[in-house]
């Protein structure tokens, strides 16, 4: 991190960047989380599990969870983002997703 900037104007400009990350995933809902799996190594969900666990490192995990942190993320609950966005994952998305994260053993 730039060392020049005040930690207060460091972390507004973070949070500016997330609102604009979430901002910009809104207008492309057309990229369905197993696509974000697949390239990128993460999805919606896990931007809302990251929510809560930065949520909870600031002493504040009682104020959020996984189903309020998914409405930050989706700007609406995730039941109704599924209902009006997701489509089911093709065969080739699941086998790509299948090769790319690998079970755990």
């Amino acid at each position: 991190m730039p060392n020049d900037i005040a930690p207060q104007t460091q972390t507004e400009i973070e949070a500016a960047v997330f609102r604009r990350l979430l901002e910009h995933l809104d207008s492309r809902k057309d990229a369905q989380n197993i696509d974000l799996m697949n390239l990128a190594g993460f999805c919606r969900n896990c931007l809302a599990k990251w929510y809560v666990a930065a949520a909870k490192d600031q002493g504040q995990g009682d104020k959020m969870d996984y189903d309020l942190a998914r409405e930050v993320v989706y700007g609406m609950p995730y039941s109704e983002w599924k209902d009006k966005h997701q489509v089911p994952a093709t065969p080739e998305q699941m086998a790509k997703f299948a090769e790319t994260h690998p079970p755990k053993a």
